[in-house]
């Protein structure tokens, strides 16, 4: 059986498969539908959705909600996630469990509201203070709506940190026919609750995840933005605060190899390698077969984790390729990082738009000519 949907209804049955049972929004263009279709599902699944008074309050409901047990999810666009700045770095700090969603629209400032844009990617990897690494996943279809946001659910109780979904305007509102059964159904991710206080913010081993322990669970549950001890006092002694930021830093690094993502399409005696994400992966992949159905040879590659970088992919996909050719909606924010991994080994290039149209099929096939 097959249905006509789109990334926001794909992303909202996603979050209730996977236990979501609080919701914090403030509408904005073009993330309205995920708070609207959520505040309309959640009462009868004895949730909780709200539409709080402005972004901020948004994730900071989430973060409290999240340290009482509930599993949260907020979503927003490029303005509302600036607002969130400073909720990320607390939900750092606290290593709080919740899920944000960045529906892109061609910024800066109010920019284009009803338009396309991929300008965040930078943003959201050095959004907030300290330069922590952060878990970025970026859909490419509406069914990767539907898996990477449970895959982001997962992620943020496995390691206990904020996790970003990066989709953009047109894969949100645009519909597209989806096989029923190719939606993933797995179970709930189980959250890792301690028995005592005591070892809530256990800094050993340094890439270690320890358990949560819910407010109201133990008269002796701290919450903290600063820098503290395992006990959440705070702390100015050095060897602990190393400890500690060391810690937020490898629980993430550490782990690369089980948060990294790819999507590779790779062709033996290809000289060219396309590489593009969200929505202007789309376009990629159609010119991937008109460029093949013409008898030429090429590869592509779509990162589906932004963030941690997907480097172990991005090597492979390199043997025997001469260009590398990044496509994305900004200036060249995700070439940067290709540019780090390619490390000369090949030539890369940009194909860029920021005139509020998406990159063209046709594009890719002249580029990879």
């Amino acid at each position: 059986m097959r249905e006509l949907t789109d990334g926001s209804t794909a992303i909202v049955r996603a979050a209730l498969q996977a236990g979501c049972d609080f919701f914090a929004g403030y509408p904005i263009t073009p993330a309205s539908p995920i708070l609207m279709m959520m505040l309309r599902e959640m009462p009868s699944r004895g949730g909780v959705a709200i539409q709080a008074e402005d972004e901020i309050a948004s994730l900071g409901m989430c973060i409290g909600a999240a340290m009482t047990g509930r599993r949260a999810m907020t979503a927003s666009s490029g303005p509302g996630l600036s607002l969130f700045s400073e909720q990320i770095g607390l939900a750092v700090m606290g290593e709080v469990p919740v899920v944000i969603v960045d529906v892109q629209r061609m910024g800066p400032a109010t920019g284009g509201a009803t338009t396309v844009g991929q300008g965040d990617v930078q943003f959201l990897r050095w959004g907030t203070s300290g330069g922590y690494p952060v878990i970025v996943l970026a859909p490419s279809s509406v069914l990767e709506c539907h898996s990477l946001t449970l895959r982001a659910f997962a992620l943020a109780e496995r390691f206990r940190c904020p996790v970003f979904l990066l989709t953009d305007k047109e894969l949100n509102l645009t519909a597209a026919t989806v096989e029923a059964d190719a939606f993933e159904k797995p179970p709930p991710p189980k959250r890792r609750v301690a028995c005592t206080p005591d070892s809530v913010y256990s800094f050993q081993p340094a890439d270690g995840v320890p358990p949560m322990t819910h407010f109201g669970e133990h008269p002796a549950v701290r919450f903290t933005g600063s820098t503290h001890d395992e006990r959440a006092f705070i702390c100015k002694d050095p060897t602990t605060v190393e400890r500690l930021n060391t810690h937020l830093a490898a629980k993430i690094e550490g782990h690369r190899d089980e948060i990294e993502m790819a999507a590779s399409d790779l062709q033996p005696g290809a000289r060219t390698l396309l590489v593009s994400y969200g929505i202007t992966a789309g376009a990629m992949r159609e010119a991937v077969r008109m460029v093949r159905e013409a008898g030429r040879q090429v590869s592509s590659l779509t990162p589906l984790s932004l963030w941690p970088v997907p480097q172990k992919a991005i090597r492979k996909a390199l043997a025997g390729i001469q260009r590398v050719v990044v496509a994305e909606l900004n200036h060249g924010q995700y070439r940067r990082e290709v540019e780090r991994v390619v490390a000369g080994t090949a030539e890369v290039l940009g194909m860029n738009r920021v005139d509020g149209q998406m990159v063209s099929p046709n594009q890719f096939v002249e580029a990879a000519q």
